[in-house]
C-alpha cells in the first residue's frame, strides 16, 4: 500500500535507458520490492538485490534474495551487503538504482569496512544492544564499520538513485532508517567512538572495530560522504511510511468498535520500565472521569538495558511496569505493547497484554514481584505462564511499536 500510495507522486517518472536496477532491505523488502515491480512492470527491473531477515524462498522477479539476519548480521547478510554494493557500482549512468529500505534493513544488508570482520560487527552490534543503545547511536557505529551504510551505496553509483523508506525511527530521520546507505551522514568516527563509551565503555569491544574508530577520529580514514558531497548529487531520497500511518490504522479500528480515540503524537522512548509506569500514569490521570470507553493510542520505541539472562523484549517489559500501575489504580483497563514487525526483542512474540488482574494472578500462582522479572530481564517467562504474550508472526513490516489502551 505505502508504495502505492507514493507511486503517483511520480517518482519513478524519468527516463532510466540504462534500465532500473533495484535494491529491497528490511522487512519490509519483499512486499516493497513486489510492489515496485508490479508497478514498473518485471522488464523493466534488469537486476536487483533482496535482503529480509524473513525473505522468501520463491524468487521476486530478476532480484537475488537473501535472508540476513536481525537484529545481528549473518553471513548472508553480508553476501546481500556485497553484492549491492557491487551492484551499484555497475549501474550505468544512464539507468536508475531504485533502493527501497525498511526497518531491520541495517542488520540484513551489511558490508563490513576494510579490516572489519562480520564477526567484529556482530560483537559490537550485540554489546551496544546489550548496554542500552537507541537504533541512532546503533547506527552511528553500524556507519562507521560499513562499506556500504551511511552514504556510500549510492557514492559508488554513477546512475541516478532513488530510494523510498518505510521508517522504524522515532524522528523519521532518513540518515538513521537502514543506516542511510543512500543518504548524507553527518555522523563522524568521533561520534561512533561516543556511542561505544556511552552504552558499555570501549573496553570489551574487538580490538579491530575500536582501532578503526581510533583512527578515523584521529584523521587517518577517509569520513563516510558528508552533506553537499558531490558524489551524492544525483541521489535522492522519501519517506513513504511511519508509525504515524499504524497509528492511523488503529485509530480506525477503535472508532468502529465504538472507542473514544485519544491520539498520543510524542513519541514513547527511554527505558521500557520507565515508560510504561510514567505513560500508563498520565494516561490515566487524563482520561480520569471521562465517560464512554476510551482507546489511547501511542507509539515509538524504548530500550532495555540488559542485565539478566532471561529472555524479553522492549514491549513485554513496558506492559509488565503498566501491570504494576494498573493494579495500583483498580482501573478497568487493559494496555498492550507490541512491535509492528511482529518480533519483540529476541522472542516470537510481538509484545504482550496486561490489565488490573495481571499482578494478582502472578500472585495466585506464586510466580513472585515483578522485581524479579526486570531483574532478570525475563517478561517474556512471566507472560507466556500467564498465557497473555502477542503473537502474531513476522508483519513483512516495521515501523517501531505501538501501544494501545482501553479504558472503561
Amino acid at each position: 500500500m505505502l508504495v502505492a500510495r507514493a507511486a503517483p507522486a511520480g517518482w519513478l517518472d524519468r527516463d532510466a535507458h540504462g534500465g532500473v536496477h533495484l535494491i529491497a532491505a528490511g522487512k519490509a523488502a519483499t512486499a516493497m520490492a513486489a510492489a515496485a515491480i508490479g508497478r514498473l512492470g518485471p522488464e523493466a527491473v534488469h537486476a536487483g538485490v533482496l535482503a529480509a531477515p524473513y525473505a522468501d524462498d520463491a524468487a521476486v522477479g530478476r532480484l537475488e534474495s537473501f535472508r540476513g539476519g536481525h537484529p545481528t548480521p549473518t553471513p548472508a547478510s553480508a553476501r546481500a551487503g556485497c553484492r549491492a554494493l557491487a551492484l551499484a557500482r555497475a549501474v550505468p549512468g544512464d539507468g536508475l538504482l531504485l533502493v527501497l529500505l525498511s526497518g531491520g534493513a541495517s542488520a540484513a544488508l551489511a558490508a563490513p569496512a576494510d579490516g572489519i570482520t562480520l564477526e567484529d560487527k556482530r560483537d559490537t552490534t550485540a554489546r551496544l544492544l546489550g548496554g542500552g543503545a537507541d537504533i541512532q547511536a546503533l547506527n552511528t557505529v553500524r556507519k562507521h564499520l560499513s562499506a556500504v551504510k551511511g552514504g556510500q551505496l549510492a557514492a559508488a553509483s554513477a546512475a541516478s538513485c532513488v530510494t523510498l523508506a518505510i521508517s522504524d525511527v522515532v524522528g523519521d530521520d532518513l540518515s538513521i532508517i537502514g543506516s542511510g546507505p543512500t543518504v548524507a551522514d553527518a555522523s563522524t568516527f568521533a561520534d561512533a567512538l561516543g556511542a561505544l563509551r556511552g552504552f558499555g565503555g570501549v573496553e570489551g569491544h574487538p580490538s579491530p572495530v575500536v582501532a578503526r574508530l581510533r583512527a578515523g577520529a584521529a584523521g587517518r580514514l577517509p569520513e563516510t560522504p558528508k552533506p553537499g558531497d558531490p558524489r551524492l548529487a544525483r541521489a535522492s531520497a522519501r519517506l513513504i511510511g511511519s508509525r504515524a500511518d499504524a497509528m492511523d490504522g488503529a485509530a480506525a479500528r477503535a472508532r468502529a468498535l465504538g472507542y473514544r480515540v485519544v491520539r498520543v503524537e510524542e513519541a514513547i522512548v527511554g527505558s521500557a520500565r520507565s515508560a510504561g509506569r510514567a505513560h500508563l500514569q498520565a494516561w490515566l490521570a487524563r482520561l480520569a472521569g471521562v465517560p464512554g470507553p476510551a482507546c489511547v493510542i501511542a507509539s515509538g520505541e524504548t530500550t532495555v538495558h540488559v542485565r539478566g539472562p532471561g529472555k524479553g523484549g522492549r514491549n513485554q517489559e513496558f506492559a509488565l511496569a503498566a501491570a504494576e500501575v494498573l493494579a495500583a489504580a483498580s482501573v478497568p483497563a487493559a494496555v498492550a505493547s507490541v512491535g509492528t514487525d511482529g518480533i519483540d526483542g529476541p522472542t516470537d512474540a510481538a509484545g504482550a497484554i496486561a490489565d488490573a488482574s495481571t499482578i494478582a494472578r502472578m500472585q495466585a500462582r506464586g510466580l513472585g514481584d515483578p522485581a524479579r522479572y526486570f531483574d532478570q530481564n525475563d517478561a517474556y517467562g512471566l507472560f507466556s505462564q500467564l498465557g497473555d504474550l502477542i503473537h502474531t508472526g513476522p508483519t513483512g513490516t516495521n515501523v517501531g511499536d505501538l501501544q494501545i489502551v482501553l479504558l472503561g
